[in-house]
């Protein structure tokens, strides 16, 4: 018998990771997930986008218009910083993150300064923004590499049917 053939890659196999990842956030609007990979191919780190633990995810807004505290925006932390402060407890320099959307300028501040060496996006769709032109500026002149995911794939069905194991 010989190996099986159709099995994901390993920019596959982490953005999936990310992305399955994401499926925690409580934000009904844009759900964003990381995952931290070490040089070895190993998750050192993984994160959604939600509030810090201790707030009640019932007690704060969750819309995006209107009065700054009457959104999400002052209140969540992105899937990147929490993948960044969940890491297991090791130096990330070197380490790659994956990540469905593109960092902020807010997150590729804590990615430069957490020494991770590579971003890999599956969506820039906010690239004109001043947030992503700025991350852009700063993980250039900090020497942080950023590419866009390309998968041989379009997509992963999960079943949790124990026939399917």
């Amino acid at each position: 018998m010989n190996k099986r053939n159709n099995y994901i890659n390993w920019d596959e196999y982490f953005m999936g990771v990310a992305l399955l990842s994401a499926k925690r956030s409580k934000d009904p609007s844009t759900q964003v997930g990381a995952c931290i990979v070490n040089k070895k191919n190993k998750i050192v780190g993984a994160g959604y986008n939600g509030l810090p633990i201790g707030c009640d995810d019932n007690d704060f807004p969750w819309g995006k218009q209107g009065n700054a505290l009457q959104t999400k925006y002052p209140f969540v932390c992105h899937a990147e910083l929490n993948a960044i402060l969940n890491n297991i407890g090791m130096d990330l320099h070197g380490c790659r993150i994956y990540t469905a959307l593109f960092p902020c300028n807010e997150c590729s501040k804590a990615i430069i300064q957490s020494g991770i060496s590579e971003v890999i996006y599956l969506s820039d769709k906010y690239a004109t923004t001043d947030s992503a032109i700025a991350s852009k500026m700063m993980l250039d002149k900090a020497g942080v590499t950023y590419r866009k995911v390309e998968p041989t794939i379009q997509k992963i069905e999960l079943s949790f049917n124990e026939a399917d194991v």
